[in-house]
């Protein structure tokens, strides 16, 4: 498959074969470039679990919301706990890199929305503070 990548300017057309990645042409962003046709026969993928919608939150508290889609990989916080702000409440993975949520003020954690191993969007309410 080939995809079309910008990078500090630079239009770039990426060819990915099995997880290998190899530059075909490198082109000046301000420039019109002509999408070629590829006619390839669809590659089936392994089936994908649907998204989980995260709950949203209920009983008040100030949410710590995910600021990009993906899974979480660990919950590091409990209903009750004391938390400042700074600390780490969540991990979300995000394209294969492990992605530290903080609680943006100190408080308490109301209510956890979500558990290890589930799917998120971008603005899942994962924990309260209040």
């Amino acid at each position: 498959m080939i995809y079309k990548v910008t990078l500090n300017g630079k239009i770039y057309e990426v060819e990915v074969e099995q997880g290998e990645a190899v530059i075909q042409a490198e082109y000046d962003a301000a420039l019109p470039v002509a999408t070629p046709a590829v006619a390839e026969a669809p590659v089936a993928s392994a089936p994908q679990s649907a998204p989980t919608a995260a709950p949203v939150a209920v009983g008040g508290g100030e949410p710590v919301k995910s600021p990009f889609p993906g899974n979480v990989n660990a919950v590091k916080v409990t209903a009750g706990q004391q938390v400042n702000a700074g600390d780490v409440v969540a991990i979300v993975e995000a394209m294969k890199m492990e992605n530290e949520i903080t609680a943006h003020k100190a408080g308490k954690i109301g209510q956890v929305l979500v558990q290890k191993g589930a799917t998120v969007e971008t603005g899942a309410v994962l924990v309260t503070i209040i």
